[in-house]
């Protein structure tokens, strides 16, 4: 499928193109796509970086296209192996409290803790 601009001329979006295998998976109370050599960034997972990690908690699995695996809730057996690649923090997040007609005013910053992934293999 490709995309065409107001000038006529076609692009091609990356995400046109599916790698198999992929998975669905559920981690930090969302869920994330992945394929094997993606990196992701999750919620912080108490793992050092370096270690690995497994994920257990596989919604989909796709092999091919005509080879899909949809669990209810989760797909019997599958994982999907990562490599911790770094602990890290997300970008700041300013939160500015003030009261009408006070001059009371009040800035805090925050910034929310994540581990980046790498998808080493899918099993199903």
């Amino acid at each position: 499928m490709s995309v065409t601009d107001s000038k006529g001329s076609s692009k091609s979006s990356s995400k046109d193109t599916l790698k198999f295998p992929y998975a669905v998976i559920r981690t930090g109370g969302k869920q994330y796509r992945v394929a094997e050599g993606d990196m992701i960034l999750t919620e912080k997972l108490e793992v050092e970086p370096g270690a690995k990690w497994t994920a257990e908690d596989v919604l989909f699995v796709a092999k091919g296209p005509a080879d899909l695996k949809l669990g209810q809730p989760q797909v019997a057996g599958a994982k999907v192996e990562f490599e911790v690649l770094q602990q890290t923090l997300d970008k700041k997040i300013l939160i500015r409290h003030s009261r009408r007609r006070q001059n009371s005013k009040k800035t805090m910053g925050h910034r929310q803790p994540q581990t980046r992934l790498l998808v080493k293999k899918i099993t199903a």
